[in-house]
């Protein structure tokens, strides 16, 4: 039999979202996740830290690919296009997550500990695509209000196709919300100041 599992990874995500899912991801332990996958305790160290890994691997490379595709963007679109041109961009690559996008999003929520992993994850990915915002030249705060406003869209939308990924691809999603955050915006009499 072969030392090395091409499969190792995916079996012991597979494993550990199970077992997440059945009792809670704090009930949880590394030796169990390893058990049920069928592998050690080494091979579990191979591909992830700690046990939160298992849902959050990759998710550190999301700030830099935001970064780089808004600075890849055209240069004629204006600082909010070339947002969400970029975050199309980085959807479109994300098809192959939507089967089990919706498990580890039922497994972060039910978790205060993992809340505030992904609330990290989010703020990174907010301050990534600010600072490439202001290489291309957008002022603050505008390039910081921007990248909240860009970062909530995505989320938003990945929310919506992690809850119906059968309904429109991740990309259309975020069309969607965009499309609804300035259609509400453009509802709005910003000239007047508001009724108490």
């Amino acid at each position: 039999m072969p030392r090395w599992d091409p499969c190792a990874e995916d079996r012991l995500r597979d494993a550990a979202l199970e077992l997440f899912l059945e009792r809670g991801y704090e009930n949880v332990t590394v030796a169990e996740i390893t058990e049920r996958a069928g592998l050690t305790r080494r091979s579990f160290s191979r591909y992830f830290a700690d046990k939160r890994d298992v849902l959050f691997a990759g998710s550190d490379q999301l700030p830099a690919a935001l970064a780089g595709a808004v600075r890849r963007a055209d240069t004629a679109l204006a600082p909010f296009e070339a947002l969400l041109a970029a975050l199309v961009d980085i959807a479109a690559g994300m098809a192959d997550q939507a089967p089990l996008a919706a498990q580890r999003r039922a497994v972060v929520q039910a978790s205060p500990e993992l809340q505030e992993r992904g609330r990290t994850k989010f703020a990174a990915a907010t301050e990534a695509v600010a600072d490439a915002l202001r290489d291309r030249g957008t002022a603050e705060p505008q390039a910081t209000l921007l990248a909240e406003v860009g970062v909530a869209v995505f989320r938003s939308a990945f929310e919506r196709w992690t809850d119906r990924p059968d309904v429109a691809p991740l990309p259309a999603r975020i069309r969607e919300a965009a499309a609804e955050l300035a259609t509400s915006l453009g509802a709005v009499d910003l000239s007047a100041p508001p009724h108490p």
